[in-house]
């Protein structure tokens, strides 16, 4: 690390914006503004209008559109209203830019430099490519929703999400080759077991965007229990004609999928925690995989009190925002057993 410290200190700060674009991408989505912005530019709408006049232009533009149309001219949707979803989708996209720019001008810097090895080249053009499939699937998600349903696909919410959360682990991987360039032994019995814990959290993650794009959490509130003290609740094989549909697009059925999903993910993170005792790992390692534990469970209770109080949204929020850290310690975890 000593000799690429500028190079981690790059990737680590992507990490840290990825992280705050997430946080800003999920009150975007809370407060409902996502779909404030109909069209994209990558330079002419850097900077919201700075007159009121292109303030005045920009709302009659969003009255064209389904979500005011059918939703917000209900309301009493006034301009002062559109300023405040406008900006938070702004915002989104603004940092989305300025990941761009923090990625690519030091990017070339370090490529004259030659402070990066042919390896580690070959990883930033895959993430130079994540960033723009990244930007894509953004638009891709809000073009859903200016069609005829005012609101976007829960299957490209879910995608633009979970491509998010995979696009930073996968930059903290790389920053963490650089980090700790040794290599030693995989301790292969806990490795595969943090490899499945990964994929089980993915899915986990993936159910989170379908929960968040239909609104799911909005419904059977209670716990352990869903309503009517009904462990698998009637509704979720009525809402949909089959049922793969119930799971992936009724409400009842993906919030039931993602509840009792998150018992398989914490039985995962204990099976890891457990079997780590009977090996010898050093102290990096013991704290990875303690650190796993800890926030797997503060997860899981953010999660139940999501559901009892009906997605506050400081609650919604700090739920999606621990999933990312939970992301980090798994992907820290991983690394460290399997390198």
């Amino acid at each position: 690390m000593r000799n690429n410290k500028s190079v981690v200190y790059w990737l680590l700060s992507g990490c840290v914006l990825l992280f705050v674009m997430v946080m800003v991408g999920g009150i975007t989505r809370l407060t409902n503004s996502g779909l404030s912005m109909t069209d994209w530019h990558l330079v002419t709408d850097t900077f919201p209008p700075l007159t009121d006049e292109k303030w005045v232009d920009a709302f009659e533009e969003y009255k064209k559109f389904p979500e005011y149309q059918k939703i917000n001219i209900h309301n009493d949707f006034t301009l002062s209203d559109y300023k405040f979803i406008y900006f938070w989708e702004w915002f989104h996209r603004f940092i989305g830019r300025i990941i761009g720019i923090v990625f690519i001008l030091p990017f070339i810097y370090f490529l004259i430099k030659k402070q990066l090895n042919s390896e580690t080249i070959k990883k930033c053009f895959v993430l130079l490519l994540m960033g723009g499939f990244q930007g894509f699937l953004g638009w891709y998600m809000v073009k859903s929703g200016l069609i005829d349903n005012p609101d976007v696909s829960h299957f490209r919410l879910a995608l633009h999400l979970t491509f998010a959360f995979i696009t930073f682990a996968y930059t903290l991987w790389v920053a963490l080759d650089i980090i700790y360039p040794e290599r030693k032994p995989a301790v292969k019995s806990l490795q595969r077991i943090a490899q499945i814990a990964l994929v089980l959290l993915i899915i986990q993650i993936i159910y989170g965007g379908f929960v968040a794009g239909l609104n799911a959490g909005l419904v059977h509130n209670h716990w352990p229990l869903m309503s009517d003290g009904q462990f698998f609740h009637e509704s979720i094989t009525i809402e949909q004609s089959t049922l793969l549909k119930s799971f992936t697009e009724g409400r009842s059925g993906v919030q039931f999928i993602h509840r009792t999903f998150a018992y398989v993910v914490v039985f995962m993170m204990m099976m890891l925690y457990f079997k780590s005792k009977k090996s010898r790992l050093n102290r990096i390692q013991k704290r990875g995989v303690k650190s796993l534990i800890l926030i797997v469970f503060i997860q899981f209770a953010l999660g139940v009190f999501t559901i009892l109080f009906h997605v506050p949204l400081w609650l919604g929020l700090a739920h999606q925002l621990v999933a990312f850290v939970l992301l980090s310690a798994m992907v820290f975890t991983l690394h460290r057993l399997s390198k």
